[in-house]
């Protein structure tokens, strides 16, 4: 019950709905047999998965529970989902998801008090008389940014980010909250604590429906902040998702940074942050989907590369077995391992940090990587909102294709390119810390000039499933560095389309969304 999306569930969806809130705690303590007796939760009931995450690992919680929409539409018609967080600060990884799930299908009753009325507004401890082992029961209000704001200044050197904000040869930056949680902590951290004007942050007022959009910080949604950028006025550019944990970065003129791309180029420069030097780099994580482009910084480097199931649950072992420093997504999701979450925040922070070390504009950072490491053309095109069964069996079809001996080694020829596959697969991932198998996570066909087409589906909802096709092409030569990415990767699309059909089997005459 706690692991599921519980978009079936009507109206609710409010961020500090403390109904919700005692509702999903009830469970929770049926579950875990009464073992709870305190509760922190953020005032106002706004905390960010990053924060939350801090929060759990500062104070040994036994774990966190999350209301949130994520990057989905929010409102009474849109998406509601709790996460469960360990005590470790990171996602519930499977075999505790799956062990709750069948203890969820025990349960036949769970007491609620329909008559507990919690301030969520005032900071401090609230006690309760409960019919419970615990007396009294607390529940704590805690300031919602302080302790993560704590953290971020142990990592970073605020002094020369607040000196790039604040400076003689100042930048000026344009970041949107995007109506979702992260409003109070661009405005306490990145307006009070580093200077930057109150008008960089725009749409921080956390709103239920997220102000009518979809909180997702990509080129499709973000538009505010693109056309900002694009006047050429602000130097920096960021985005965030609903809960925090995502984010987008641009520079000048809206020069775009791929998220695959961005987490290459931290990776990169790790040195400017304190943090790393001090704890120095011991590997690094990217999701299968994500594009190469880690793994030839990982090579310069000579540190591993540690490739997952998308999914933040299985950086979490690497990590906590010291394996992984830097993991990251191509769906906008980077962090380290300060936390067991992505942290969209600290990712932004990282890149001012680069920017005070390098004195480079975003754009000739980007550059200067794609001349020493090479650029990896990247696109992902979303089929959002499909009916489950039309993409099941366009990925079951898909699979039979592809795993057939007769399609190894074949040739495709589009225009003047002919792709040759060198190899095919359902991805499936051995966990090296605990040796735990996790299959069918996507499939592959890899070329021989190394170039990739993966096929993944997952659910968007209740009643809906997205499925994504992503295309990634390496290009060494700098003077090849300045095509549009979707011309590059055309062909490869074109291949991506006819093998799968999936404009035919599904009427759609292209995605729904494409990054």
């Amino acid at each position: 019950f706690l692991f599921k999306r519980l978009c079936s569930v009507p109206r609710l969806y409010h961020f500090c709905s403390v109904p919700i809130y005692l509702l999903c705690v009830c469970v929770y303590i049926q579950i875990f047999k009464s073992l709870i007796g305190r509760l922190v939760i953020g005032q106002n009931g706004i905390l960010s998965t990053p924060a939350v995450s801090c929060i759990i690992r500062k104070i040994k919680a036994a774990g966190g529970i999350i209301l949130t929409a994520s990057h989905s539409p929010g409102g009474p018609g849109g998406e509601f989902g709790v996460k469960f967080e360990v005590a470790n600060g990171g996602p519930a990884p499977d075999i505790v998801s799956e062990k709750i799930y069948q203890i969820s299908k025990t349960l036949e009753e769970y007491a609620i008090c329909p008559d507990l009325r919690v301030d969520l507004s005032r900071l401090g401890r609230q006690e309760f008389d409960l019919e419970n082992k615990f007396k009294p029961f607390r529940v704590e209000i805690v300031d919602s940014v302080e302790i993560y704001l704590n953290l971020l200044r142990s990592i970073f050197d605020f002094s020369a980010i607040r000196n790039l904000l604040t400076g003689p040869n100042q930048i000026k930056i344009r970041i949107d909250a995007m109506n979702g949680v992260m409003g109070p902590y661009v405005r306490r951290i990145l307006c009070d604590e580093l200077g930057a004007p109150a008008n960089s942050a725009i749409n921080c007022i956390p709103l239920e429906d997220f102000g009518g959009q979809p909180p997702d910080p990509n080129l499709t949604y973000a538009t505010a902040l693109l056309e900002a950028m694009k006047g050429g006025e602000y130097g920096f550019g960021a985005a965030f998702d609903a809960d925090g944990d995502r984010y987008m970065i641009l520079g000048q003129n809206g020069f775009f940074v791929n998220a695959s791309d961005s987490l290459a180029i931290i990776a990169a420069n790790l040195s400017c942050i304190p943090y790393f030097c001090q704890m120095g780099v011991r590997g690094f994580g990217r999701s299968m989907p994500t594009s190469t482009a880690l793994d030839k910084v990982a090579k310069v480097m000579k540190v591993p590369v540690y490739e997952t199931p998308a999914g933040w649950r299985y950086f979490s072992n690497l990590m906590d077995s010291g394996r992984c420093s830097l993991c990251g997504e191509e769906s906008f999701g980077t962090g380290s391992d300060h936390l067991r979450e992505k942290d969209g925040l600290w990712a932004v922070l990282v890149w001012l940090s680069i920017l005070a070390a390098r004195k480079q504009s975003v754009e000739e950072i980007v550059r200067d990587h794609w001349a020493k490491f090479g650029r990896h053309y990247y696109c992902r095109f979303d089929y959002e909102a499909l009916e489950p069964r039309t993409a099941y069996f366009i990925m079951r079809d898909l699979e039979a294709l592809i795993t057939d001996k007769s399609f190894s080694h074949q040739q495709f020829a589009v225009g003047n390119n002919i792709y040759s596959v060198e190899r095919t697969d359902s991805f499936e991932y051995i966990d090296p810390v605990d040796g735990t198998v996790t299959k069918r996570q996507g499939l592959r066909i890899i070329f021989s000039d190394a170039s990739r087409l993966i096929f993944r589906m997952s659910a968007s909802s209740h009643v809906r499933a997205t499925l994504r096709i992503y295309a990634e092409s390496y290009e060494k030569d700098p003077s090849q560095h300045n095509k549009e990415p979707q011309a590059v990767l055309s062909p490869l699309i074109a291949i991506a389309l006819k093998i799968s059909q999936i404009h035919e089997r599904t009427g759609r005459k292209g995605p729904t969304v494409i990054t």
